[in-house]
């Protein structure tokens, strides 16, 4: 196609300029896709000629960028067009945006312009520039940094020596519960036994109780004798009544208390 070969042609330097520097492959490549009327559907001059638009990002993407520029990425092509210096147009209507062109993407360069290639030679490409002045540093600014520096390093220090001591507070802290959990086990165990060795010398053995005078008569007329000997027989196992007797008292079933009080 014409204007691609002038593109290609430009890339290398422009005609009829003689020494003049050359237009950037991606300038050249640009102008002649904008140029090129099979691609109006898709990208077009704006009515004026001073701007261009892309009417179909999909089809743009897809079509026409792996064909002029080797790949198919829509956000890497809007970031060259940033770095030569377009920018994006905003349609206003009364002041306010109109949703109708939102999806018709404009862009706009003094020097890229309908029928004016010869202006493509003065779009240049941004170079990010320092100065020297800005690279200088004042001591007294480097002297509080470093100070700073020295500050957070020694306050990270102090932060790490109380993290060791609080972890071997904590490991200390665990060894004692374990060794509280172990005696308290252990007088568990010892309370049980204790209460066990209770149970069975009260089943075994017959504790001697309080004894008592017998009546002097009773409703049968018998003599009575000197003394008489109260039984109180605690059942431990059944946990019946406890019961008192006069007459003599097995120890086998339950507990017997007997009255030794007046026994000479």
């Amino acid at each position: 196609r014409p204007a691609m070969q002038k593109a290609e042609a430009a890339a290398v330097a422009l005609p009829g300029c003689g020494g003049a520097a050359p237009v950037p492959g991606f300038l050249a490549k640009l102008w002649a896709l904008v140029e090129d009327p099979g691609s109006d559907e898709v990208i077009c001059w704006s009515r004026n000629g001073q701007n261009f638009s892309i009417l179909d990002e999909q089809r743009f993407a897809k079509e026409f960028l792996p064909k002029y520029f080797k790949h198919n990425n829509l956000s890497s092509f809007i970031r060259q067009l940033n770095i030569y210096g377009f920018r994006k147009v905003v349609a206003l209507e009364n002041g306010m945006m109109n949703s109708a062109k939102n999806l018709v993407i404009e862009f706009q360069h003094p020097f890229f312009k309908r029928e004016k290639f010869s202006l493509l030679s003065n779009i240049k490409r941004k170079v990010s520039t320092v100065r020297a002045e800005d690279l200088k540093v004042c001591p007294e600014d480097l002297h509080k940094v470093l100070s700073e520096v020295q500050e957070m390093r020694e306050q990270q220090n102090n932060m790490d020596i109380k993290l060791a001591n609080m972890r071997r507070e904590n490991q200390a802290l665990w060894k004692e519960v374990a060794s509280l959990r172990q005696k308290h086990s252990q007088q568990q165990q010892l309370l049980s036994k204790i209460l066990e060795f209770i149970l069975n010398l009260m089943r075994r053995n017959c504790i001697v109780g309080l004894k008592r005078k017998r009546s002097l008569s009773d409703g049968s007329g018998a003599s009575p004798a000197k003394f008489g000997c109260h039984y109180i027989r605690i059942p431990v196992e059944d946990r019946e009544t406890a019961a008192i007797s006069e007459h003599e008292a097995s120890c086998e079933d339950g507990l017997v208390i007997r009255d030794i009080t007046n026994i000479p």
